[in-house]
């Protein structure tokens, strides 16, 4: 095991989830708990960065393992979190919310999947990438 790595993931993580925790707070605050926009929020921002880190890492042979470990693994690892829209999407479901249950799990897989392949995009394609 290589530990200078795993200790790379492990301050990547905690930056990640403090994150994720100022910036959930942050969209709670600003719009409620009627839908769970903050975690979708996270989630999202954090599909559109991992792609630009894809992108980026690509096209750079010069960046080490550990930056790559500590911003893929570490940093967007901890920063979004499939566990907690798992956890959201049930709840709704429980709740009778069965239209914003599927919009929910729509719009995070498709959306997300949609902004890692446009953050690739941009990072692979750009002049200055």
């Amino acid at each position: 095991m290589n530990i200078k790595l795993a200790l790379c993931v492990g301050a990547g993580g905690f930056i990640g989830s403090i994150a994720r925790y100022l910036l959930s707070k942050y969209i709670f605050n600003q719009v409620g708990n009627t839908f769970p926009w903050a975690t979708l929020s996270v989630n999202l921002v954090g599909c559109f960065l991992i792609g630009l880190l894809i992108g980026w890492f690509a096209r750079s042979e010069t960046l080490s393992a550990e930056i790559r470990m500590f911003l893929m693994v570490g940093f967007c690892g901890g920063f979004t979190t499939f566990s907690t829209f798992a956890s959201e999407s049930l709840q709704l479901l429980r709740s009778g919310e069965g239209f914003s249950f599927f919009m929910y799990a729509a719009i995070s897989v498709v959306c997300g999947i949609a902004l890692t392949a446009l953050g690739s995009y941009i990072t692979l394609y750009s002049r200055n990438g």
